[in-house]
């Protein structure tokens, strides 16, 4: 089962950057996508609810044109989850959760925390409640997986300038110590558990000053899952040759069957 996630910079705008030809081509099982930047309604319909796919898609409430995460999945979920039932968190139309019946995956957009203090403020808030959110459906025995813009680098290594970047929101200490936290939990960066020496990876740059073209990026789209599932990982990729956004798709395949886990809610 592979799992694809992007962060489109705008689906209408990716979309005439030949996004249905390298979705057609790449048929994956599942498709998380972030920074949709659109109501469903505007988006193609052969992009919104392609052939052979459940679609899902949840707009921002607050702002048109802002934020924004959908789903196209070959694989019917039980439900589906627009949110943590957190309102200052879902009304940005971050999250879309689909629950299988032994794994959740979740599809995250996590916030920026560059435009002040404040941003900063909500964009550790809403790591935390997603971390509690995690661990809740660890104690119902599903297993984790999620994909997405994480918005931080976790390690040096993850980041082309990492001297000049460390009072940058994406690489400050308190958001790095927040990923340090994630993992001491039980959960598990995919293509670092895979790749964990390679180097000059990465999945954003800038728009300026040829970021690109020089590989001068970051590392902040992720698939992290329960430490349970690394047996699961076939492999994770971050597929730098795609063009059609600031941000390039990453992946991740999983082996099923899942091994179950224990179930803790009702433990105490």
């Amino acid at each position: 089962m592979n799992i694809y996630s992007w962060n489109v910079n705008g689906l209408r705008s990716a979309a005439k950057k030949g996004f249905a030809d390298w979705f057609s081509s790449t048929k994956p099982d599942v498709l998380c996508l972030q920074e949709v930047r659109a109501e469903e309604d505007q988006i193609d319909e052969a992009i919104a609810h392609p052939e052979g796919y459940f679609a899902y898609w949840n707009a921002c409430k607050r702002k048109k044109g802002y934020s924004g995460v959908g789903v196209l999945s070959q694989i019917e979920p039980d439900r589906v989850n627009y949110g943590f039932d957190i309102e200052e968190f879902d009304d940005e139309g971050r999250v879309l959760q689909l629950v299988f019946p032994d794994w959740v995956l979740n599809c995250i957009y996590f916030p920026n925390g560059g435009s002040g203090d404040d941003r900063l403020d909500y964009k550790l808030r809403f790591y935390d409640a997603f971390l509690e959110n995690s661990k809740r459906w660890l104690d119902d025995g599903k297993h984790v997986v999620t994909v997405g813009d994480y918005n931080t680098c976790h390690k040096e290594i993850d980041i082309a300038r990492p001297k000049e970047n460390a009072d940058v929101s994406g690489f400050l200490p308190i958001e790095r110590a927040w990923m340090d936290k994630y993992v001491e939990n039980g959960f598990v960066d995919s293509f670092r558990k895979l790749h964990p020496d390679t180097k000059d990876v990465y999945s954003w740059w800038s728009n300026r000053f040829g970021a690109r073209a020089r590989n001068v990026g970051w590392r902040i789209d992720y698939a992290f899952v329960d430490a349970a599932l690394v047996p699961n990982i076939v492999s994770a990729e971050i597929h730098t040759d795609v063009k059609g956004s600031d941000h390039c798709p990453i992946s991740i395949e999983l082996e099923p069957p899942f091994a179950p886990l224990p179930i803790k809610k009702n433990e105490g």
